[in-house]
């Protein structure tokens, strides 16, 4: 039985080896290995893409990027107190114009982006936004802009001047009703400032993501504040400002907010476009439109924000002086404030959009006396740009904050927070289907922390180096430096070189890229998304990015004991533990 099973088994025939169609053996390209290369292609394409838009928008002279057509009322480059800011109205949202949209009896709301690197666009440059949610109320809608460059010589003072005008030119086209500032991070502090100013003139002022108390929550809290601290302080602006022939390049402060949290500026943007190269682009690109513009500061106007407000925290305190005429006071405000922000914003936490209340109020019943009324509402994740640019957040929550201006101002004086109830969890819902509620506040809720020990000394080492810096060095340097070297550093600085250098405009390779995509585009088929490979790519993809994010998690670490040892106490470093700041960030939109 033995041999006979054995020769039948010698019977059987083999199969030939080259029938067998094998891609490993024949050189022709799987499945996968041509969809990720036909995504790298159209991936190059889009950085193509992105670079010429960089360098067109720069060529245009970097108009701003509002998803509306407007027009200019004031150009406060021809004032008596020139400033690089214009006041605009939006005349028309879609198919719809002023006239179809704009309730007269409404108060008019008036939109300041903020001038921190970037240009101004933020709060407009699509239809789900602060201006699309205002027009689709029915509100007026004013949006302040700003230009590339700052006149010569320009000062805090001279834009808080030239916004004082425009406040008073649109209070004068709208006589019955009281203008809604409302302010978008740095642009938060300039609406504060000109309320404190122009008493009677706003209605409620909105601010979003604003820093006001920038001594709040525990020293080592914010990496940002932190790398500043052992930097030295404000000499290093002073330097760049110097660098620049009197001008502070923003491209430093976009480097600044992208090094928060590298993983996500240098890995998961770019994965997640190339995870997804044919629906992504359009949202890549027309992010990235505005996020790589970058605008400049003159050397007056960065040292007066560095110096009063990051490090010398004095608009809290009562002491910044805009010029020999004006020193600003937090109490003089007598208007209604709103402010939003969130709990995954690592850039202004809520600590410090917050802190300043208690600094100014030290109880509720001091709050009441002033006669004040403070709303507040956090958001549970979303992070500091997704305050401005969250579709979502502006259908629901600056939609609420809109609808809800009547009821803010028949509050009586004291602290509430707004919440909102959606059941259906749908920001999109009808206006009957979720609910407001104001919570009455006491002060004391609040419970925000201050590094004020640790801060007092970092302002001190400021100030120290600063003197020296602009006793010894800034002569030199201002001497040194000529227009046609400042132009050249502003071209390599990294965040604009890493960009350019994808354009067709700089590199020729870049054609050959822009043709072949255009080809794979016309026959493309890409793999499902459940495809075996497409899966362990994007679970490879995304454990790159948890390595970067636990790396810089350990430079944070670094950083703060670092900054611990060099400012705190003894007892604060050894009984101060930290969260991750951006932990409640990572889910951000």
């Amino acid at each position: 039985m033995m041999t006979k099973s054995l020769s039948r088994a010698k019977a059987t025939p083999k199969r030939p080896a080259e029938k067998v169609f094998d891609h490993a053996q024949t050189g022709a390209p799987g499945p996968y290995a041509r969809d990720a290369f036909e995504r790298w292609v159209l991936f190059a394409d889009v950085l193509r893409e992105r670079a010429d838009n960089m360098i067109a928008h720069e060529r245009q002279g970097m108009p701003p990027l509002l998803d509306f057509d407007y027009e200019q009322v004031l150009d406060a480059r021809n004032f008596e107190r020139p400033a690089n800011y214009a006041l605009l109205r939006i005349t028309r949202i879609g198919e719809d114009c002023w006239d179809d949209c704009v309730d007269m009896a409404k108060p008019p709301v008036i939109v300041i982006d903020p001038r921190a690197g970037h240009g101004p666009g933020i709060g407009g440059f699509k239809r789900d936004s602060e201006v699309g949610m205002a027009m689709h109320e029915g509100h007026p809608v004013y949006f302040v802009i700003f230009y590339p460059e700052p006149m010569p010589n320009q000062t805090l003072a001279d834009v808080h001047y030239a916004l004082r005008d425009f406040v008073k030119e649109v209070a004068r086209r709208h006589p019955n009703t009281a203008p809604v500032l409302y302010g978008n991070c740095q642009a938060g502090w300039a609406a504060t400032l000109l309320a404190a100013d122009c008493e009677g003139l706003t209605g409620p002022i909105v601010l979003n993501g604003s820093p006001l108390s920038y001594w709040s929550g525990e020293a080592a809290s914010s990496p940002m504040r932190m790398m500043g601290a052992l930097t030295g302080g404000a000499w290093a602006a002073h330097m760049i400002s110097d660098l620049g022939d009197g001008r502070f390049d923003g491209a430093w402060l976009a480097q600044n907010f992208e090094s928060l949290q590298p993983e996500k500026a240098i890995w998961d943007k770019y994965a997640n476009l190339f995870a997804h190269a044919d629906t992504e682009p359009a949202r890549f690109l027309e992010f990235e439109r505005w996020w790589n513009g970058y605008y400049t500061l003159s050397r007056a106007e960065i040292l007066g924000i560095t110096q009063n407000l990051f490090i010398g925290n004095r608009l809290e305190q009562g002491e910044m002086q805009l010029d020999a005429h004006c020193t600003v006071d937090l109490k003089r405000i007598a208007n209604p404030i709103i402010i939003f922000a969130s709990e995954g914003d690592n850039i202004t936490p809520p600590e410090q959009a917050l802190g300043w209340i208690a600094k100014l109020y030290p109880n509720t019943n001091a709050l009441r006396a002033a006669g004040q009324r403070i709303v507040y509402m956090t958001h549970a994740h979303v992070g500091h740009l997704g305050i401005f640019v969250s579709g979502s957040v502006a259908r629901l929550q600056h939609r609420a904050i809109l609808e809800s201006l009547d009821e803010v101002d028949a509050l009586a004086p004291g602290l509430y927070e707004m919440v909102i109830d959606n059941p259906s969890g749908d920001p999109d819902c009808k206006a009957g289907d979720y609910s407001l509620r104001f919570l009455a506040r006491e002060v004391d809720d609040l419970r925000i922390a201050s590094g004020d020990a640790a801060l007092q000394q970092v302002a001190r080492v400021s100030r120290i180096n600063e003197a020296a810096y602009a006793s010894f060095v800034s002569p030199w340097l201002q001497a040194a430096t000529t227009p046609a070297s400042a132009a050249a550093l502003r071209a390599l600085h990294p965040m604009r070189w890493t960009r350019t250098m994808f354009s067709a405009q700089v590199n020729p390779w870049m054609a050959l890229v822009q043709s072949s995509a255009a080809a794979i585009r016309k026959t493309r088929t890409p793999l499902p998304d459940d495809d075996p490979a497409i899966l362990a790519e994007r679970a490879l993809l995304a454990r790159t990015g948890e390595v970067l994010g636990n790396w810089r998690k350990g430079r944070d670490a670094w950083v703060s004991l670092v900054f611990g040892a060099a400012f705190a106490t003894p007892f604060d470093i050894f009984t101060t533990t930290q969260a991750d700041p951006s932990d409640a960030a990572s889910s951000k939109e």
